[in-house]
């Protein structure tokens, strides 16, 4: 059998193909590269040589720091501080956190939204727990029952001391504000100790599938300017620490954050990423992040606790704005697109992000509608001249692949669409053109807090798949995928292509029904909006006529 190129159409069936496989494994395939820990060399000062009659240089005495004597409660108790975002459950148990609710955000099966993986609980510290990187006090304060002083709604002091080791905890609330001014600090025999708050066993939005995919440890570390995000795998073989000057340091998901600022200028930040084994949501044990921030014997920081909001987090510190991923390529479509979105919601759709995403394709389509005239004309002309290019392949057809003859082919083809004013991927530039489009759409849906749980006629989370029993959104997007084929010409494709590229909807309907509602439904629109063009480019433009090809010679 003589071997056969493929046709554009082929090449657009695989790119279309390959898209949909890094859209839906993205989560899965990429992970940010793992940050090694960094270790300071220790140096040794070389011995001096002796000098007569040294005079001892005065010295500071080094105060020690009073321990008080015992003071802990006698039994634990739970309280909730209540904020207008927060709602906090502590323990006097370790002075920890049993919950934090945030007020205006719901999980996926829509109950009041906790940060804290409860199930983790009974396996690793609750958060704000103590760590000890090297020495450790004789008593594990974790497991100290301390004393809790509240200074109006918004303030709570735990302390805690067995007569050696004294530990105190700080937490300040502030109304209409995701920040929260945290201190901690601990003393053995009058010495402060260093030690870090931890977070571990997971964070975020427990209800969603496969949650420890999305979450990592996040520090912007300021010598190389850059954000440095550690990976669970990164902590595989144990826990991962590094030092250095941080703006900030915690633990992330997809849409929300928990992470310190300190407030000492010039102050270093140490942070240590965990893997723990923790129940997961099917009941078996699965591994998720966590996360120990601080360093000091007495740590000071404000918290941000809260949404990956860009304009609330640019408020608080214009570095946190990082943290949201528009993509390393396509970001300078993604980021613009989703302002555009925010404007069209808010001044033309009520709020609504569904109807925002059908205004903004309509008006992408729109913009790229003389494309589509021009590939339309193009089309025209492939079709006069099949003949021409019937007649070529023929000439050639018996030739393998790698025939240096081949080349003449090609080069004969091209004349005669230079010849002709036709460009032969024309018909492709349009679709090639939405693929950015397509994964700009993908990246807001997938980063933009504001896109969670944003509702549209049936839709009820337009950045998660539809929950209907059969999604209706993809059935739509195979009909319409359907039409326009139909509808679009397809100069030099045999019949057996033909039937093949009828499968193309179907592949498309496959990929886009394990992905968000928005991102079908911004494709499902453009479908509709290039039905319509396609039928007012058949009845606007009459197919030219056939130009017949040359009578070929008689072989004597």
């Amino acid at each position: 059998m003589p071997n056969k190129e493929l046709t554009t159409e082929t090449r657009l069936l695989l790119a279309f193909v390959l898209v949909g496989i890094v859209l839906v494994g993205w989560n899965y395939i990429y992970k940010p590269p793992a940050t090694p820990p960094v270790t300071v060399p220790v140096q040794t000062p070389a011995t001096q040589p002796p000098v007569e009659a040294p005079k001892p240089e005065p010295t500071t005495p080094v105060i020690p720091i009073a321990v008080p004597g015992q003071i802990q409660e006698s039994a634990a108790q739970d309280f909730t501080i209540e904020t207008d975002v927060y709602r906090v459950r502590f323990s006097n148990q370790g002075a920890t956190v049993l919950s934090w609710i945030l007020k205006n955000y719901k999980d996926g099966s829509g109950k009041p939204l906790d940060l804290v993986n409860t199930k983790a609980l009974s396996k690793v510290p609750a958060p704000f727990a103590v760590a000890f990187r090297s020495q450790a006090p004789p008593n594990d304060p974790n497991k100290g029952l301390f004393r809790v002083e509240r200074s109006g709604d918004l303030e709570v002091t735990f302390e805690y001391s067995d007569g050696r080791t004294a530990t105190k905890k700080t937490f300040q609330f502030m109304p209409k504000s995701y920040l929260v001014g945290i201190t901690s600090q601990v003393v053995d025999n009058g010495v402060l100790l260093p030690h870090e708050l931890t977070w571990r066993g997971g964070f975020g939005d427990q209800t969603i599938v496969n949650p420890a995919s999305v979450e990592d440890v996040p520090y912007y570390d300021e010598a190389d300017s850059k954000l440095v995000q550690n990976a669970l795998k990164s902590a595989d073989k144990g826990p991962v620490t590094t030092s250095g000057q941080y703006s900030f340091a915690g633990i992330e998901d997809s849409y929300f954050a928990a992470l310190v600022l300190p407030t000492a200028a010039g102050g270093g930040l140490t942070i240590t990423t965990y893997s723990d084994q923790v129940p997961g949501s099917t009941g078996a044990d699965e591994k998720r992040i966590g996360a120990g921030v601080g360093g000091s014997g007495l740590n000071s920081f404000n918290a941000y606790i809260g949404p990956k909001d860009s304009e609330i987090l640019s408020a608080v510190n214009p570095k946190l704005d990082k943290l949201i991923d528009w993509g390393k390529y396509f970001g300078f479509i993604a980021k613009p697109l989703f302002y555009v979105l925010t404007w069209t919601a808010k001044h033309v759709t009520g709020e609504n992000f569904g109807w925002a995403i059908v205004v903004v394709t309509i008006a992408i389509s729109m913009v790229l509608f003389p494309l589509r005239f021009s590939s339309m004309r193009s089309s025209k002309k492939m079709q006069a001249l099949q003949p021409q290019i019937q007649a070529i392949n023929a000439k050639y057809k018996d030739l393998p692949m790698r025939d240096p003859r081949k080349q003449e082919q090609q080069a004969e083809m091209m004349e005669l669409y230079k010849k002709n004013g036709v460009n032969p991927v024309g018909g492709c530039i349009p679709m090639i053109i939405q693929l950015p489009f397509l994964y700009g759409f993908y990246t807001v849906l997938r980063v933009a807090i504001e896109m969670r749980g944003a509702n549209w006629l049936w839709v009820h989370d337009l950045s998660q798949p539809e929950t209907l029993a059969i999604r209706v959104l993809p059935v739509l997007l195979v009909v319409t995928q359907f039409l326009q084929q139909k509808m679009t010409p397809s100069p030099g494709m045999d019949p057996a292509q033909q039937k093949m590229m009828l499968f193309m909807p179907l592949v498309m309907g496959y990929i886009f029904y394990y992905l968000s509602a928005g991102l079908v439904l911004y494709y499902m629109t453009s479908g509709l909006v290039g039905v319509a063009q396609q039928w007012l480019l058949n009845r606007g433009t009459p197919a030219p006529a056939v130009i017949p090809s040359p009578p070929q010679k008689k072989k004597k």
